[in-house]
């Protein structure tokens, strides 16, 4: 691994089942007898033909995922990837419709068993782990409130955010707000996905109606740079995963991401993989990508990853504590 690629690294923006390694997802499929041999490639990868499609891949991939056991497992194997690529701090996406159908009592189970692994791999790995629940927008905004309720019975110092996935093209952010209201008022910390496949409108539109303190990806309002000042005035942050744009086509290749030209003009950015096995990515070779594309140095790399931890859900002891390993 190179000096740059070896960097400790913050990431805020992982999908819990979307850093499923393929051959963990196999194997638990060859245990269960479940056959989503369809959702692979000849060498074995996870194989989708745009973003829509990646959404049913990612659906059945997570169908084999059925237990509280199966997400404790699920959480090691995540975590052990991340951790071989520098990861010191992660913030993790759940979800209690994948995680026991949004049923209140199911998803204590599951969020506990997560919480075990997650405990056991910070004792064996150094890695530090904190979960974010996200509602699934596309299937709209009465399972959200469903959602909601479970995060909210369970928020604490563990469970600390709440935010939205899926495709943002369905339905409006305000859709949502009562959500995202009890969410608030549970006292966890809010982020949305918006602004990867939606015009800047939708992250305006998001913005006003959410008041989201991040964002997943919003990399589309470089196309509005009034928005662009406004971001930067409100002090949102960005999650970008600059290796899922490329890999899905909204961006064709590393140097003509926006993330620079973002951080340019004053807006708080972070660096994330989204879905790494998904996207042929880890947070390694985003950092490599990235000094290769922009030329960005290891003081480049640390302001960021600092910056992330300032965004970061976690309480202060945590911040602290993990700072002094971006020291290093």
């Amino acid at each position: 691994m190179s000096e740059i690629a070896g960097l400790p690294k913050v990431e805020l923006h992982l999908h819990l089942e979307g850093g499923a390694p393929p051959a963990f997802i196999r194997g638990l499929a060859a245990e269960k007898k479940a056959d989503i041999a369809g959702i692979f490639d000849a060498r074995g990868g996870y194989a989708y033909r745009d973003f829509w499609h990646f959404l049913k891949v990612y659906e059945a991939a997570t169908s084999v995922l059925r237990t509280p056991e199966d997400y404790r497992r699920l959480t090691l194997a995540v975590l052990e990837e991340s951790a071989a690529s520098g990861v010191v701090y992660s913030e993790t996406f759940l979800s209690p419709d994948f995680c026991g159908g949004r049923d209140p009592g199911a998803w204590r189970e599951y969020l506990l068993a997560i919480r075990e692994a997650a405990g056991e791999a910070e004792r064996k790995m150094g890695i530090t782990l904190r979960g974010i629940v996200t509602c699934i927008r596309h299937f709209g905004p009465e399972k959200a409130r469903e959602t909601a309720i479970c995060a909210a019975e369970t928020a604490g110092d563990w469970l600390t955010g709440f935010g939205m996935a899926g495709d943002e093209k369905m339905g409006k952010p305000g859709d949502f707000r009562w959500a995202f209201d009890c969410a608030r008022e549970a006292g966890l910390r809010i982020t949305v996905h918006s602004g990867e496949w939606g015009a800047p409108e939708t992250i305006r539109d998001t913005l006003h109606s959410l008041n989201p303190e991040r964002l997943g990806h919003g990399v589309r309002a470089i196309e509005d740079l009034a928005l662009v000042d406004e971001l930067a005035e409100r002090g949102t942050v960005l999650e970008v995963c600059p290796g899922s744009n490329v890999a899905l086509g909204i961006y064709p290749e590393f140097r003509a991401h926006p993330i620079a030209e973002l951080d340019r003009r004053g807006v708080k950015v972070t660096i994330s993989t989204d879905d790494p096995p998904f996207f042929h990515t880890t947070m390694a070779r985003e950092y490599e990508e990235l000094h290769r594309a922009f030329d960005w140095d290891e003081g480049q790399f640390l302001r960021l990853a600092r910056q992330a931890l300032d965004a970061a859900f976690c309480d202060a002891d945590t911040k602290t504590r993990i700072a002094k390993k971006l020291e290093r």
